[in-house]
């Protein structure tokens, strides 16, 4: 199926507004309270909304989306910084249906983005685990997804960037105009400028479902054995693992593969678009206990069966299962959560089993781990994956929270990995430092276009430093 400039221009027409001239100001929002999607930390700043990014960005410390960030990357460092949000800048400029080149304003959602084109033969080569997320967003953190050891970061696959630097200047920057700057805003966690447009190559797809393949492992070292090898016979992987069972069965797993399914096995119908189920605003951070979440994991592991499952998908079942609840990081109520996610090389096998015997020992509460096959190290200059594992742990925030993640940084440095920025909270920076060799040609590049250091977040103060 094609599609024309015109077609996907007329289907999108609702949703791409027209632009209006320039306010004589953009008005800031009264202080409140922010945090990202882990509700930790929670800090006051003032957001500036506008449709005109050119103009909301001016003097802004920071860029902000949706909030899917986990941490404080997308947080002021100070209740004075004024946070540019983009999701009011969401219009589609342009689409090359011969080329597959899509440019769209930063704060259009993939949301939007997945179901404009799906239905029309394209679809995004990396996504992320949400689809709520915004094209800057996904620029910042320079997502990977299920197809990293096929297709690496999104940043691969991004062709230019519109950027507001820091003394105001709109940038225009690629690989062949302004490379260091270009190559720094991938993963950059928008440090480098605020990004106003996004341009990148939509992939071809043969039908609009996925063929997919799961099989479930008894213990930990079969499941890392079995990611490995489901990632030689497909281009995306994922696996779920229990790693609140102890004894012969953690780590155990269920590992799920798939590729776009050819036209002779999709379904004639299209796959429906569902809305996510409501959750209730308020639940008390006791709501939710390890003795539960083990129990799911039980329930959930012996659910799939011994067999080797095989069968058709619609890709928000693949790609965005969590998606299906709306707000689900409310179960852990007012504590909140981080997400620790770590990549660690796989040239040392049993480097793998002494990570989950370290988070065992100190008696982890991992409520979900999500494991997947990394790939080449991207072109980003804080790029998160390199080759080896990722490990994505989803912990309630407590007054052990600090400790563990220490224990784990240390690990993660002497071992040669690293961790992901968009997830994090409380890494140190001496930890950031030592494991991240890239860190000085980064700072370069943000000192020439930021010399003040006027571009910040609260995680950038915490790790890089500068003033508060």
């Amino acid at each position: 199926m094609s599609a024309t400039v015109t077609q996907i221009r007329e289907a999108s027409r609702q949703s791409v507004r027209q632009t209006r001239p320039h306010p004589a100001a953009v008005p800031e929002l009264p202080l409140t309270e922010l945090s990202g999607w882990g509700h930790y930390p929670v800090v006051h700043g003032h957001e500036r909304l506008s449709e005109d990014l050119e103009q909301s960005t001016e003097s802004a410390a920071l860029s902000r989306g949706l909030g899917r960030s986990y941490g404080d990357s997308s947080l002021p460092a100070s209740a004075q910084d004024v946070v540019s949000t983009s999701v009011l800048a969401d219009r589609l400029i342009a689409f090359d249906p011969a080329t597959g080149i899509v440019r769209a304003e930063a704060g259009f959602p993939l949301w939007r983005l997945n179901r404009l084109f799906l239905l029309r033969g394209w679809f995004t080569p990396v996504t992320p685990g949400t689809h709520y997320v915004t094209l800057g967003g996904m620029v910042a953190s320079d997502v990977h997804g299920k197809s990293h050891h096929v297709d690496g970061c999104f940043g691969e696959h991004v062709t230019a960037l519109k950027l507001r630097v820091a003394d105001g200047q709109i940038i225009e920057c690629a690989e062949a105009h302004e490379p260091e700057l270009f190559r720094a805003t991938l993963g950059g966690m928008g440090l480098t400028g605020h990004i106003l447009e996004v341009e990148f190559r939509l992939r071809r797809i043969p039908s609009p479902w996925i063929w997919q393949e799961s099989e479930r492992t008894a213990d930990f070292d079969a499941t890392i054995e079995r990611l490995r090898q489901a990632g030689r016979r497909f281009p995306m992987t994922v696996c779920w693992a229990d790693f609140l069972t102890r004894g012969p069965g953690a780590g155990r797993g269920v590992i799920t593969s798939g590729r776009w399914a050819e036209p002779a096995e999709a379904p004639a119908a299209p796959p429906r678009f569902h809305s996510p189920i409501a959750l209730p605003p308020v639940f008390p951070s006791w709501f939710l206990q390890s003795w539960m979440v083990q129990l799911f994991n039980r329930l959930y592991h012996a659910k799939h069966g011994a067999r080797v499952r095989t069968g058709i998908v619609s890709p928000e079942t693949f790609f965005y299962p969590l998606d299906v609840v709306r707000e689900w990081n409310r179960v852990y109520g007012e504590r909140g959560l981080t997400q620790y996610q770590a990549v660690l090389p796989t040239d040392d096998p049993a480097r793998q089993r002494r990570f989950l015997d370290l988070l065992q020992s100190h008696r982890a509460p991992v409520f979900l781990c999500v494991i997947k096959d990394c790939g080449p190290q991207g072109k980003g200059m804080l790029s998160f994956p390199k080759p080896g594992v990722s490990y994505a742990l989803d912990l309630p925030v407590s007054r052990e929270t600090q400790a563990l993640v220490d224990a784990l940084n240390e690990f993660v440095v002497a071992e040669g990995g690293r961790i992901y920025l968009t997830k994090d909270a409380f890494t140190r920076a001496e930890h950031f430092r030592a494991m991240e060799p890239r860190l000085d040609t980064f700072h370069a590049v943000r000192r020439k276009w930021d010399p003040e250091g006027r571009l910040r977040s609260a995680q950038s103060v915490r790790l890089l430093g500068g003033r508060p």
